[in-house]
């Protein structure tokens, strides 16, 4: 069967990369539509993309997840590689990505980021990877290993059936949990990952993104599992309330009086708060279920790719 593929690529001042990583694409996968989507870059990204044979296209609001937002809505495949434009990724990988793809009907199929060299990393995004990740697979399910990873093919399914409600790098962890919440069949690949070139600096922003990554974590277990983050807030609320409230009823069962007064609305407020809790926990779930049953139409409504 043959199949469409489209290679995405989002950059911002890549002009020292971009143009090799469009011709290291372009070799590795000849039958592709290679589209380069600049968002706002001030040096020659366009220019270079263009002469080295790309679509180019822009997209004028700031951030990643606009970005693949517009990608995700202006292009039709049977099958995307998403890449960074910053030539760390090694595009030799891309067709066996995009067979595994095809041949196990798969939803998603990303890169995981391999290297021997100390410089390919900040040790801060180490961490927070490996923190991130961790918080992911404990929350959700324990399915990815890079859960940051730049390096990804989606199908048809995947991509039109995703939601693309963040702005910036937080967009690699909705990947991940839209992913997991509707149960698609993913896949992990090794693939080398290099030094930047000279010229190239990471957009990433050690602190800042990784503080709006784990935001964009919370909110969507709100999203996703409401009933289990409300239910714990529920619960220690409930304890800490019946803490505090078990001096004021041993004083009360002694003397038949209340003399601290404050102590014991405070235990009755943090019990009314925990009842809210999750009586909101319970509705939102159902809630939540139905937005899931929705979204798992909208999925299925896509036909998966035929093998033969």
């Amino acid at each position: 069967m043959n199949m469409t593929v489209a290679v995405l690529i989002p950059c911002y001042n890549e002009e020292a990369a971009i143009g090799a990583v469009v011709r290291d694409f372009r070799a590795a996968l000849p039958e592709a539509r290679i589209y380069v989507y600049d968002n706002n870059s001030t040096d020659r990204t366009r220019e270079r993309a263009a002469e080295a044979g790309a679509t180019v296209r822009v997209e004028t609001r700031k951030g990643k997840g606009h970005v693949v937002c517009r990608m995700f809505a202006d292009v039709d495949a049977d099958a995307y590689v998403l890449v960074d434009g910053d030539d760390t990724y090694d595009a030799a990988s891309a067709p066996g990505m995009v067979e595994m793809l095809r041949s196990q009907q798969l939803d998603l199929v990303t890169g995981v980021r391999v290297t021997g060299s100390q410089g390919a990393f900040r040790p801060g995004h180490v961490l927070g990877n490996r923190l991130l990740t961790g918080l992911v697979a404990s929350l959700f399910e324990n399915r990815f290993s890079d859960m940051l990873s730049g390096y990804r093919v989606f199908s048809r399914r995947f991509v039109k059936s995703f939601p693309a409600l963040v702005s910036g790098f937080e967009i690699e962890t909705a990947f991940t949990i839209h992913a997991l919440e509707l149960r698609m069949p993913c896949a992990e690949v090794s693939t080398p990952y290099k030094d930047r070139p000279a010229g190239s600096a990471s957009k990433l922003r050690t602190y800042h993104d990784g503080f709006r990554i784990l935001l964009t974590i919370l909110r969507l277990l709100l999203e996703v599992r409401p009933l289990a983050l409300l239910g714990t807030c529920s619960l220690l609320s409930a304890i800490t309330s019946i803490s505090v409230a078990i001096p004021v009823f041993i004083t009360y069962a002694e003397t038949g009086l209340v003399p601290r007064l404050p102590t014991a609305v405070l235990a009755a407020s943090l019990m009314l708060l925990a009842f809210l809790c999750l009586a909101t926990g319970l509705i939102l779930d159902l809630v939540t279920l139905g937005r899931r049953e929705a979204k798992r139409l909208a999925y299925l409504s896509i036909p998966a790719p035929r093998l033969d």
